[in-house]
């Protein structure tokens, strides 16, 4: 088997890594939680960083009016179809062999990681904004709206948000499909200038 279609079925059954780990971590930082507490982000759930941090992050959030961060969200059924047909979508396109749809798969999976990413960042905006007018503390145009990716400061915390394995290793994949196109076009030319 080709070398290239090695690399593109490698890469693209990379993305089944994020079935058995997270894509996604937000960790709070504050002077009364010294080890800091967070929710790891999967596919199809969202996980304690720390035993009961999930609990603990509702029961302040109730205090600011903010919802429960959700045991169950439709993303949660979309994300596993969608990661399982494209890593057998790009299994079937390694064993074709053919080149150009390496980057046909590769431009598909940015603009499916772009829609997840703004997918991400309005239920972060909803999470952070849509607040209970009863709640018992009210800051007059406080937002409390964690980074989509970076760190920034809420009231007394520091919010990150950064990729984990789970994301690193889709875009290692999505890096081999690209690079699997690079391979075949230039083993191709090595071999024209042969002839």
């Amino acid at each position: 088997m080709k070398r290239s279609k090695i690399i593109m079925i490698v890469g693209s059954l990379l993305l089944l890594s994020l079935f058995v780990m997270p894509m996604w971590n937000i960790t709070l930082k504050a002077p009364q939680y010294p080890d800091a507490i967070g929710m790891n982000i999967w596919i199809n759930k969202i996980t304690d960083m720390n035993p009961n941090d999930i609990k603990n992050i509702n029961l302040m959030n109730h205090y600011v009016g903010m919802k429960e961060i959700p045991e169950h969200m439709k993303e949660f059924e979309v994300f596993p179809i969608v990661i399982g047909v494209m890593a057998a979508l790009g299994v079937i396109i390694g064993l074709t062999g053919r080149k150009e749809l390496y980057l046909v798969w590769f431009i598909t999976m940015v603009i499916l990681g772009t829609i997840g990413m703004y997918d991400f960042y309005l239920w972060e905006y909803e999470y952070g904004h849509n607040l209970d007018p009863k709640a018992a503390i009210k800051i007059p145009g406080q937002g409390y709206q964690p980074p989509l990716i970076g760190v920034k400061q809420i009231l007394n915390f520091t919010a990150i948000s950064k990729p984990l394995m789970g994301a690193y290793l889709m875009f290692l994949g999505m890096f081999l499909s690209v690079y699997a196109f690079w391979y075949e076009r230039k083993q191709e030319r090595s071999h024209e200038s042969n002839n």
